[in-house]
């Protein structure tokens, strides 16, 4: 089984930084493309930013330039450090493996999912 767990939410003002981590509970998490997504109420999921087992990365081009995903292979965890955020940013923060290989944005390409951590941006 893979489990995942997020923490690093929290309440940040318009411009502020945060960085979320997601531990993953596998010793083959340096196989695994992980990939972060965002869900508001009443929105559907939304791909945020991918980092490949080999450390390509992508990002939704509503984050570029804002947004970068890294990993820690030794430490099992991956990481999305959030800067210049805004209200629209606000969300609960999900992470997710990927088993297979490529890279995917869309949900469906990703096999394990984390419970989130909420993000809210004041204005």
């Amino acid at each position: 089984q893979v489990q995942l767990e997020e923490s690093g939410g929290g309440l940040v003002q318009t411009g502020g930084s945060l960085r979320l981590s997601c531990a993953v509970s596998r010793d083959t998490f340096r196989g695994y493309g992980m990939g972060w997504f965002r869900q508001a109420p009443g929105k559907e999921r939304e791909f945020v930013a991918t980092i490949s087992s080999g450390d390509a990365s992508y990002y939704a081009d509503s984050v570029k330039g804002r947004f970068i995903v890294s990993r820690d292979n030794a430490k099992n965890t991956a990481y999305l450090q959030m800067n210049s955020l805004e209200p629209d940013d606000t969300a609960v923060y999900v992470c997710a493996v990927r088993t297979v290989g490529g890279i995917g944005i869309t949900p469906r390409e990703f096999q394990y999912w984390g419970q989130g951590t909420q993000v809210t941006v004041s204005s």
